[in-house]
C-alpha cells in the first residue's frame, strides 16, 4: 500500500464546501500534483477555494450521478479520492429521501470506480452522527451505529458499503469519522447553517440567537484545521477497511456554545428558545485514543479556535454587506 499525497492527482468530492475547501488548501501545501474538485455548490461556494492555480480544477457536477464521475475519470488519471460530498443534516428534515440517497449513491459510485481500478485509494468522510446519542461514553469506533436522522442513516449505510466492498474486493478504502467540525468557511446561510455560523450571523445582523429545547444537547466540537491535519497524518497509516474517530477531548452543551459566540460578539441581549427538534442527538462524547496512538495529534483549544472562527465571520459578513451596498 503506497499512499502519497505529494505528487498525486486527487479528486475531492464536495471540495468547495466547508471541510472540503479547507482540505483543498492543505493538499496544495502538501504538494498534490493536481486537485480535481467535484461540487454541485448545494452548500459549497466557489469563493471558498483559493485563487485557482493551474493544478486546481473545479467541475460543477453532482457526484450522485455515476455519469458525472465517469466522464472525469475518463479524462484524468486519478490516484486518490477523498469523499467530502454530502448535504447538511438539517436538509434531512425537509427532504429525507434525498438526504439519505445522496450519501449512499455517491459512495457506491466511488466504490464501483475503485473496484474497476479507476483509481487507487478512497478516503470516505463519515460523521459522528452515525452513532446517534451515546449508548456509552466515550464513544469509540466500536460504538453501535444508531442514526437518528435520514442524513445519518445514509452516512451509516455508506460506511457499511465501504467496509463491505473492502471485504469483498480487497480495495484500498477507509473511513475517516470527524465529530462536530467548526471554523472558517462553514455555511452561515439559511436553515442549513450550523449553530456557530448562524448564531454569529444573527448577532451581526441585530437578531436574537436561537436555541432549540433546553440547549443541553452536547457535542464534541473540533476545529476544522485540526481535522485536516489529522487526515494528512493518518492517511498513510490507517489500514484498509478501518474507521477512525477524529475529535477533541471535551464535550460541550449547545447552550454554552451559543453563549461563547455571544461573548465573542459582545452581545448582551437575550436568547430565543424554540421547541426541541425531533431526533436531535442528545450526547456526543468521543473516544479518540485510536488516532492518538497512531499520530502526533494536535488540537486547538476551543477558545483559540472560536476566536479565529468569529474573526473570520466578522470579516466575511462585513465584506458581504459592502458588496450589497456597492
Amino acid at each position: 500500500m503506497n499512499r502519497n499525497i505529494r505528487g498525486s492527482v486527487i479528486l475531492v468530492t464536495g471540495g468547495a464546501g466547508f471541510i472540503g475547501s479547507n482540505l483543498v488548501e492543505r493538499l496544495v501545501e502538501e504538494g498534490a500534483r493536481e486537485i480535481i474538485i467535484v461540487d454541485n455548490l448545494f452548500c459549497g461556494r466557489e469563493d471558498n477555494l483559493p485563487p485557482h492555480p493551474a493544478n486546481i480544477v473545479l467541475y460543477k457536477e453532482d457526484a450522485e450521478f455515476a455519469s458525472s464521475l465517469e466522464y472525469i475519470f475518463d479524462k484524468y488519471k486519478i490516484d486518490i479520492v477523498i469523499n467530502c460530498a454530502t448535504k447538511a443534516l438539517n436538509y434531512s428534515f425537509v427532504n429525507p429521501s434525498n438526504a439519505f440517497t445522496v450519501n449512499t449513491n455517491i459512495v457506491i459510485n466511488l466504490l464501483e470506480l475503485l473496484r474497476k481500478k479507476k483509481y487507487e485509494t478512497l478516503c470516505h468522510f463519515s460523521t459522528s452522527e452515525v452513532y446517534g446519542t451515546a449508548v456509552y461514553e466515550p464513544m469509540d469506533e466500536s460504538h453501535p451505529k444508531n442514526p437518528m436522522t435520514a442524513y445519518a442513516a445514509g452516512k451509516a449505510a455508506a460506511d457499511i458499503a465501504v467496509e463491505t466492498y473492502v471485504r469483498m474486493f480487497d480495495i484500498d478504502a477507509f473511513i475517516f469519522r470527524p465529530f462536530n467540525n467548526y471554523g472558517p468557511k462553514q455555511n452561515y446561510r439559511g436553515f442549513l447553517a450550523g449553530v456557530i455560523p448562524i448564531t454569529t450571523y444573527r448577532i451581526f445582523n441585530s437578531q436574537k440567537p436561537v436555541v432549540y429545547g433546553n440547549g443541553n444537547q452536547s457535542r464534541d466540537f473540533i476545529f476544522v484545521e485540526d481535522t485536516i491535519d489529522a487526515l494528512i497524518k493518518i492517511f498513510p497509516l490507517i489500514k484498509r477497511g478501518e474507521a477512525i474517530n477524529v475529535s477533541t477531548d471535551n464535550q460541550i452543551a449547545i447552550i454554552d456554545v451559543i453563549k461563547k459566540v455571544c461573548d465573542l460578539m459582545g452581545y448582551k441581549g437575550g436568547i430565543d428558545s424554540l421547541p426541541a427538534r425531533s431526533a436531535d442527538v442528545q450526547c456526543h462524547n468521543a473516544d479518540n485514543s485510536k488516532i492518538k496512538s497512531l499520530i502526533d495529534y494536535k488540537l486547538t483549544s476551543f477558545d483559540a479556535g472560536m476566536n479565529k472562527t468569529i474573526e473570520w465571520y466578522k470579516k466575511e459578513f462585513a465584506r458581504d454587506k459592502n458588496d450589497k451596498t456597492n
